[in-house]
């Protein structure tokens, strides 16, 4: 069990690469702590939403004990990458001065691969069951968002999570509801102990570990043009569409049983 613990926060001082695996555009880029990371941008056609399912999720499978690059804010000084000779780029990283967010650079891990690639029964129901919990769209055989580095499984890559804040409509609704797409999860024919990964991880997983996660939300995230509710608000919204869900374990288990 993982302590909740605020981020650190770096400053960005140069753009190394693009990492064009993924429709945001992460990159690769250099911090004034000396570390590389692999950031993600607010000004990504996802929008900030996709930083906060980011956070969120990275966040609360590191607390369940799952093994997650560190996660910090990335701040993008005004002017940034205004040499650099991509237009797309320059745009995104125009768009996205200010406070992003950054994963630690694992150098040398690799994509985790099923077909050569095992994980035990256990490991594998705990990712089915928290991917369920929050309605994870894209740990699929087509996209796993895993690595393998120094021999350990590694989650990465949590911002297509909580889909339910990109339209913001009857979130309750949302959060009671099933999420057929645990079907398609490429760990699920693995997961053969998910009462075990239930029971684990329903009582280790409490209201106030959820409070907590949500609260390293920036309020600066918060503020979108168009929406009535304060940053507050907000946050109170992720924290119960949260507690909802947890609410609703034996049942998204059951259904991914089903699925089986």
């Amino acid at each position: 069990m993982q302590k909740i613990e605020n981020l650190r926060r770096v400053t960005v001082v140069r753009y190394i690469t693009p990492l064009r695996e993924g429709g945001s555009l992460p990159a690769l880029a250099a911090a004034d702590d000396g570390y590389n990371y692999v950031l993600k941008f607010k000004g990504s056609g996802q929008g900030v939403r996709s930083l906060i399912a980011e956070l969120i999720g990275g966040e609360i499978a590191r607390y369940l004990g799952f093994k997650v690059p560190e996660l910090v804010f990335a701040d993008l000084g005004e002017g940034f990458g205004r040499s650099e000779g991509d237009e797309e780029i320059q745009d995104l990283l125009k768009w996205s001065a200010g406070l992003n967010l950054a994963l630690n650079y694992l150098s040398g891990a690799i994509n985790y691969d099923p077909a050569v690639m095992k994980v035990d029964a256990l490991t594998a129901s705990k990712v089915v069951w928290l991917d369920a919990l929050l309605k994870n769209i894209d740990r699929t055989y087509r996209n796993t968002n895993m690595l393998m580095w120094n021999k350990e499984l590694w989650l990465i890559d949590h911002g297509s999570t909580l889909y339910f804040h990109h339209s913001w409509k009857n979130w309750e609704t949302n959060a009671r509801s099933p999420f057929p797409y645990i079907k398609d999860h490429v760990l699920l024919p693995s997961a053969s102990k998910l009462d075990e990964a239930n029971e684990a991880f329903k009582s280790l997983l409490t209201p106030k570990v959820i409070d907590q996660v949500v609260d390293l939300i920036p309020d600066e995230w918060l503020d979108w043009e168009g929406y009535e509710e304060s940053p507050e608000e907000k946050r109170t919204i992720y924290k119960e569409f949260l507690k909802i869900r947890l609410q609703q374990a034996d049942h998204f288990t059951k259904e991914a049983k089903d699925a089986r």
